[in-house]
């Protein structure tokens, strides 16, 4: 009885029913965004598998006689699946393409290749749910909470309310409680939402997305908790927590991002680009066996196929896009090295900040994570590997088109490791036990 007389007396409020309906829209646009998404996603798969088809048979038709030419324009579709989950995060998905289309050339000029976006679309971003969960429910629970000691007193109540209850502790904590409950409901509501609009199965994934986020939501809770105990101003509660919310959310996240640039740059962008042009452009000018020697060096196998030197040939001319990618080798690997110690680093730094935690833990249950996507280019140059090593002898050996069967190239799909496991939640876990150990002593003073 007690507990539904609080909650009536906190939906009494007319601030509590806008603030709670603007969270519920926010969280539903943040699911529609998600799920246009996907939608754009899912039509591009569909549409590259039957354009392949057609991309196939038009050049086999015009360059039968001429497979390297042919193996020159045609692209083959390696394919990074799009997980439901992903509508809730988006993450890097944005950003970096989902298909990759590529030819036989010189991997490296093809492998960071882009959708074209509008670019003020990217700098404003998505309002996705993981956003509206990790930027603005906090808000919310501020706006709910601050005040929830302080307006007692300030209103002449906390005497009578001292008098009539037998724990003053327990009326606080009864109050947050149901507010606690309102903001589980919301966002248990659009979980809910978002498994149909989204199709998304249930799964342990959702599962672990659902507990972080109750723990999220705790945490903040626990922070409000600890400030309120204080026994301060209304106005002094409100610009400390929305101070901390600025520190976490804004401040922190930006530092550690220049923290790391600054620590682990990336000058190998630039020149892995430049090494791949001149590995391969450079070769025009010199003699052509030198650059056959480097390739029969990378494949001993295909050496049977000689030294034609004396006018263009095809195996000369793969030889050289071969050596786009052998002569930035180096500059390659330095540069992959640099990313995934950004990327290490982030995540041990995120252990300490739940909310990049959660948006970390968030990409990566959803399969939009940036070392996701690090694996997919990884994948992808395996699988162009595999085309260039079935298509070169047929190629060297002067083979026509007619006598490859084509319909065993259709696009491949990538399998994206997006396991966590239960042991993620710790951090989100400790960071809650830290706050309510910290309000602890303050909290008895009451």
């Amino acid at each position: 009885m007690k507990y539904i007389l609080f909650l009536k007396q906190c939906l009494r409020s007319r601030e509590v029913h806008l603030s709670l309906l603007l969270i519920l829209v926010l969280g539903m646009v943040g699911i529609f965004i998600g799920k246009r998404h996907l939608d754009t996603q899912q039509k591009a798969i569909a549409e590259v598998k039957e354009y392949q088809v057609q991309h196939v048979d038009r050049n086999v038709a015009l360059h039968n006689d001429d497979l390297g030419l042919l193996l020159y324009y045609v692209k083959f579709a390696f394919i990074n699946p799009t997980s439901p989950l992903a509508g809730l995060s988006i993450g890097q998905s944005d950003v970096n393409p989902s298909i990759k289309r590529i030819t036989i050339k010189t991997f490296e000029a093809q492998k960071y290749d882009t959708d074209l976006i509008n670019p003020t679309n990217l700098q404003s971003g998505n309002l996705d749910f993981a956003f509206v969960l990790i930027y603005l429910v906090p808000l919310l629970i501020i706006v709910f909470t601050f005040n929830l000691l302080s307006e007692e007193t300030e209103t002449g109540t906390w005497r009578l309310v001292a008098v009539q209850t037998t724990s003053k502790l327990g009326f606080i904590i009864t109050k947050l409680a149901i507010r606690l409950f309102l903001i589980i409901v919301v966002v248990t509501f659009l979980f809910l939402i978002s498994i149909i609009a989204l199709g998304a199965p249930l799964s342990t994934n959702l599962a672990l997305m659902y507990a972080m986020a109750l723990l999220y939501v705790i945490f903040w809770f626990a922070i409000c908790f600890f400030v309120i105990c204080f026994k301060r101003s209304s106005g002094f509660n409100a610009l400390l927590l929305l101070s901390v919310w600025l520190l976490m959310l804004i401040v922190l996240p930006a530092g550690t991002n220049a923290y790391l640039s600054s620590k682990y740059p990336v000058p190998e962008a630039l020149t892995t680009a430049i090494a791949q042009r001149d590995g391969y452009h450079t070769k025009w000018d010199t003699e052509k066996r030198p650059t056959i020697e480097k390739f029969y060096a990378h494949y001993p196998q295909f050496e049977k196929y000689g030294y034609p030197t004396d006018r263009f040939n095809w195996l000369w001319y793969y030889a050289m896009q071969q050596m786009g990618d052998d002569d930035s080798k180096k500059e390659r690997e330095a540069l992959n090295t640099k990313i995934e110690l950004r990327e290490r680093h982030s995540s041990k730094i995120a252990s300490w900040l739940p909310n990049m935690h959660l948006q970390l833990a968030f990409n990566r249950l959803a399969g939009t994570s940036l070392q996701q996507h690090l694996d997919f280019l990884n994948a992808t140059e395996a699988f162009h590997e595999k085309l260039r090593l079935f298509f070169y002898p047929a190629i060297f050996e002067g083979q026509l088109a007619e006598s490859i069967d084509w319909s065993q190239f259709e696009p491949e799909y990538h399998a994206t490791d997006d396991k966590m496991k239960p042991i993620s939640l710790v951090p989100l876990i400790l960071a809650v036990l830290v706050m309510v150990v910290l309000a602890v002593p303050k909290a008895r003073k009451l």
